[in-house]
Protein backbone atom coordinates (compact mmCIF):
# COMPACT_ATOMS: atom_id res chain seq x y z
CA UNK A 1 0.00 0.00 0.00
CA UNK A 2 1.29 3.42 -0.93
CA UNK A 3 2.11 5.58 2.05
CA UNK A 4 0.35 8.92 2.15
CA UNK A 5 2.08 12.07 3.27
CA UNK A 6 0.60 13.31 6.50
CA UNK A 7 2.61 16.54 6.67
CA UNK A 8 0.23 19.52 6.50
CA UNK A 9 0.64 21.69 3.40
CA UNK A 10 1.07 24.85 5.44
CA UNK A 11 4.19 23.38 7.05
CA UNK A 12 5.92 23.39 3.66
CA UNK A 13 4.88 26.95 2.77
CA UNK A 14 6.37 30.17 3.98
CA UNK A 15 4.23 31.65 6.72
CA UNK A 16 2.55 34.98 6.01
CA UNK A 17 0.86 37.41 8.35
CA UNK A 18 -1.01 40.65 7.68
CA UNK A 19 -0.47 41.98 11.17
CA UNK A 20 2.09 44.72 11.68
CA UNK A 21 4.42 45.35 14.57
CA UNK A 22 6.66 48.15 15.70
CA UNK A 23 9.68 46.33 14.30
CA UNK A 24 8.36 46.48 10.74
CA UNK A 25 6.10 49.52 10.71
CA UNK A 26 8.91 52.04 10.97
CA UNK A 27 10.87 50.46 8.08
CA UNK A 28 8.31 50.66 5.27
CA UNK A 29 7.28 53.98 3.71
CA UNK A 30 4.74 54.51 0.93
CA UNK A 31 5.82 57.40 -1.32
CA UNK A 32 3.65 58.91 -4.07
CA UNK A 33 4.94 60.22 -7.40
CA UNK A 34 2.08 62.63 -8.14
CA UNK A 35 2.28 63.86 -11.72
CA UNK A 36 0.53 66.16 -14.15
CA UNK A 37 0.55 64.79 -17.68
CA UNK A 38 1.60 66.99 -20.64
CA UNK A 39 -1.10 69.42 -21.78
CA UNK A 40 0.22 70.00 -25.31
CA UNK A 41 2.07 67.75 -27.74
CA UNK A 42 5.85 68.06 -27.27
CA UNK A 43 7.83 69.69 -30.04
CA UNK A 44 9.19 67.40 -32.71
CA UNK A 45 12.84 66.54 -32.36
CA UNK A 46 14.94 68.30 -35.06
CA UNK A 47 16.24 64.94 -36.32
CA UNK A 48 12.71 63.57 -36.73
CA UNK A 49 11.60 66.79 -38.39
CA UNK A 50 14.48 66.60 -40.89
CA UNK A 51 13.57 62.99 -41.70
CA UNK A 52 9.91 63.87 -42.26
CA UNK A 53 10.93 66.72 -44.56
CA UNK A 54 13.20 64.40 -46.54
CA UNK A 55 10.47 61.74 -46.72
CA UNK A 56 7.95 64.27 -48.01
CA UNK A 57 10.25 65.53 -50.76
CA UNK A 58 11.18 61.99 -51.73
CA UNK A 59 7.50 61.06 -52.17
CA UNK A 60 6.80 64.21 -54.18
CA UNK A 61 8.74 62.89 -57.14
CA UNK A 62 6.41 59.91 -57.35
CA UNK A 63 3.14 61.73 -56.64
CA UNK A 64 0.25 61.58 -59.08
CA UNK A 65 -0.13 64.63 -61.31
CA UNK A 66 -3.69 65.92 -61.58
CA UNK A 67 -5.03 68.25 -64.27
CA UNK A 68 -5.24 71.99 -63.58
CA UNK A 69 -9.05 71.86 -63.52
CA UNK A 70 -8.91 69.59 -60.48
CA UNK A 71 -6.73 72.00 -58.49
CA UNK A 72 -9.00 74.92 -59.31
CA UNK A 73 -12.03 73.04 -57.99
CA UNK A 74 -10.11 71.97 -54.91
CA UNK A 75 -9.01 75.51 -54.10
CA UNK A 76 -12.60 76.74 -54.45
CA UNK A 77 -13.89 74.25 -51.85
CA UNK A 78 -14.79 75.65 -48.44
CA UNK A 79 -14.86 79.23 -49.58
CA UNK A 80 -18.01 80.99 -48.43
CA UNK A 81 -19.37 83.53 -46.03
CA UNK A 82 -18.03 81.70 -42.97
CA UNK A 83 -14.33 81.68 -42.34
CA UNK A 84 -12.65 80.38 -39.21
CA UNK A 85 -9.55 82.28 -38.15
CA UNK A 86 -7.63 80.19 -35.63
CA UNK A 87 -4.58 81.39 -33.79
CA UNK A 88 -2.91 78.81 -31.54
CA UNK A 89 -2.06 79.79 -27.99
CA UNK A 90 1.57 80.25 -27.06
CA UNK A 91 3.43 77.36 -25.50
CA UNK A 92 5.16 79.80 -23.18
CA UNK A 93 2.80 80.77 -20.35
CA UNK A 94 3.03 83.54 -17.77
CA UNK A 95 4.09 80.92 -15.21
CA UNK A 96 6.99 79.95 -17.48
CA UNK A 97 8.09 83.56 -17.81
CA UNK A 98 7.92 84.11 -14.04
CA UNK A 99 9.38 80.64 -13.29
CA UNK A 100 6.44 80.03 -10.95
CA UNK A 101 7.01 76.46 -9.83
CA UNK A 102 3.89 76.48 -7.67
CA UNK A 103 1.73 76.70 -10.78
CA UNK A 104 0.51 73.84 -12.92
CA UNK A 105 0.41 76.18 -15.92
CA UNK A 106 4.08 75.75 -16.76
CA UNK A 107 6.09 73.35 -18.92
CA UNK A 108 2.90 72.38 -20.73
CA UNK A 109 4.72 69.88 -22.96
CA UNK A 110 6.37 68.09 -20.03
CA UNK A 111 5.26 66.00 -17.06
CA UNK A 112 5.27 67.80 -13.73
CA UNK A 113 5.79 66.16 -10.33
CA UNK A 114 4.75 67.41 -6.89
CA UNK A 115 7.44 67.95 -4.25
CA UNK A 116 6.79 69.02 -0.66
CA UNK A 117 9.05 70.92 1.73
CA UNK A 118 8.88 69.85 5.36
CA UNK A 119 10.03 67.20 7.80
CA UNK A 120 10.61 63.79 6.28
CA UNK A 121 11.39 60.34 7.64
CA UNK A 122 14.90 60.44 6.21
CA UNK A 123 15.69 64.06 7.14
CA UNK A 124 18.43 64.59 9.70
CA UNK A 125 17.74 66.33 13.05
CA UNK A 126 14.15 66.98 12.02
CA UNK A 127 15.20 69.64 9.51
CA UNK A 128 12.75 70.30 6.67
CA UNK A 129 13.76 68.85 3.33
CA UNK A 130 12.20 68.38 -0.09
CA UNK A 131 10.41 65.07 -0.44
CA UNK A 132 7.50 63.31 -2.14
CA UNK A 133 4.16 62.82 -0.36
CA UNK A 134 4.81 59.87 1.92
CA UNK A 135 3.60 57.96 4.96
CA UNK A 136 4.92 55.16 7.14
CA UNK A 137 2.99 51.94 6.66
CA UNK A 138 0.90 51.41 9.78
CA UNK A 139 -2.23 49.29 9.80
CA UNK A 140 -3.67 49.96 6.34
CA UNK A 141 -5.23 47.08 4.44
CA UNK A 142 -2.70 47.37 1.61
CA UNK A 143 0.39 49.42 0.85
CA UNK A 144 -1.53 51.31 -1.82
CA UNK A 145 -4.08 52.37 0.82
CA UNK A 146 -1.14 53.80 2.74
CA UNK A 147 -0.03 55.71 -0.36
CA UNK A 148 -3.55 57.07 -0.85
CA UNK A 149 -3.57 58.24 2.76
CA UNK A 150 -0.22 59.98 2.24
CA UNK A 151 -1.53 61.93 -0.76
CA UNK A 152 -4.86 62.69 0.88
CA UNK A 153 -3.09 64.22 3.88
CA UNK A 154 -1.72 67.03 1.67
CA UNK A 155 -4.57 67.38 -0.86
CA UNK A 156 -7.55 66.99 1.48
CA UNK A 157 -9.35 64.62 -0.91
CA UNK A 158 -8.56 62.44 -3.91
CA UNK A 159 -11.31 63.74 -6.21
CA UNK A 160 -8.92 64.82 -8.97
CA UNK A 161 -6.42 61.99 -8.66
CA UNK A 162 -5.96 58.61 -10.28
CA UNK A 163 -3.62 55.91 -8.97
CA UNK A 164 -1.99 53.92 -11.74
CA UNK A 165 -2.23 50.28 -10.71
CA UNK A 166 -2.21 48.61 -7.32
CA UNK A 167 1.46 47.65 -7.23
CA UNK A 168 4.36 50.03 -6.59
CA UNK A 169 6.42 51.21 -9.56
CA UNK A 170 9.66 50.73 -7.67
CA UNK A 171 11.35 50.68 -4.29
CA UNK A 172 14.61 51.80 -2.76
CA UNK A 173 16.34 51.56 0.61
CA UNK A 174 17.48 54.86 2.15
CA UNK A 175 19.31 55.55 5.37
CA UNK A 176 17.05 56.79 8.16
CA UNK A 177 17.77 60.02 10.00
CA UNK A 178 18.50 58.21 13.26
CA UNK A 179 21.14 56.04 11.52
CA UNK A 180 19.05 52.94 12.24
CA UNK A 181 18.10 50.31 9.71
CA UNK A 182 17.45 51.71 6.22
CA UNK A 183 13.92 52.71 5.33
CA UNK A 184 12.32 50.82 2.48
CA UNK A 185 10.45 53.27 0.26
CA UNK A 186 7.84 51.95 -2.15
CA UNK A 187 6.85 54.38 -4.90
CA UNK A 188 3.30 54.60 -6.27
CA UNK A 189 2.26 56.66 -9.30
CA UNK A 190 -0.78 58.94 -9.21
CA UNK A 191 -1.94 61.49 -11.78
CA UNK A 192 -3.87 64.76 -11.83
CA UNK A 193 -7.27 64.31 -13.46
CA UNK A 194 -9.49 67.16 -14.81
CA UNK A 195 -7.94 69.95 -12.75
CA UNK A 196 -5.84 73.04 -13.49
CA UNK A 197 -5.37 73.92 -9.83
CA UNK A 198 -4.51 71.61 -6.95
CA UNK A 199 -4.71 72.91 -3.38
CA UNK A 200 -1.73 71.63 -1.39
CA UNK A 201 -1.53 72.00 2.40
CA UNK A 202 0.19 70.44 5.37
CA UNK A 203 3.71 71.50 4.31
CA UNK A 204 6.02 74.52 4.44
CA UNK A 205 6.14 74.88 0.67
CA UNK A 206 5.59 72.89 -2.51
CA UNK A 207 6.69 72.95 -6.14
CA UNK A 208 5.71 71.33 -9.44
CA UNK A 209 8.90 70.31 -11.24
CA UNK A 210 9.92 68.46 -14.38
CA UNK A 211 11.93 65.24 -14.26
CA UNK A 212 15.23 67.04 -14.81
CA UNK A 213 14.42 69.53 -12.05
CA UNK A 214 13.31 66.74 -9.71
CA UNK A 215 16.64 64.95 -10.02
CA UNK A 216 18.40 68.10 -8.80
CA UNK A 217 16.47 67.88 -5.52
CA UNK A 218 17.64 64.31 -4.87
CA UNK A 219 21.30 64.06 -5.94
CA UNK A 220 21.90 60.88 -3.89
CA UNK A 221 18.99 59.05 -5.49
CA UNK A 222 19.17 60.71 -8.91
CA UNK A 223 20.49 57.65 -10.76
CA UNK A 224 17.72 55.41 -9.46
CA UNK A 225 14.94 57.97 -10.01
CA UNK A 226 16.19 58.64 -13.53
CA UNK A 227 15.64 55.00 -14.42
CA UNK A 228 12.35 54.66 -12.55
CA UNK A 229 10.62 57.77 -13.90
CA UNK A 230 9.75 57.54 -17.59
CA UNK A 231 8.95 60.90 -19.18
Amino acid sequence: MQRRCTTPLMHSLRSFSTTTSSTTTNKIVASVLFERLPVVIPKIDPVIYAFQEFSFRWKQQYRRVYPDEFYKKYEARGKGDYQIHYKPASRITEADKANDKRSLQRALDRRLYLLLHGTSYDSSDGKPVWHLPEKVYDNEETLRKCAESALQSVLGDLTHTYFVGNAPMGHIAVQAADKADPLKKFFFKSQVISANLINVSGCDDYVWVTKDELLEYFPDQAEYLKQMIIS
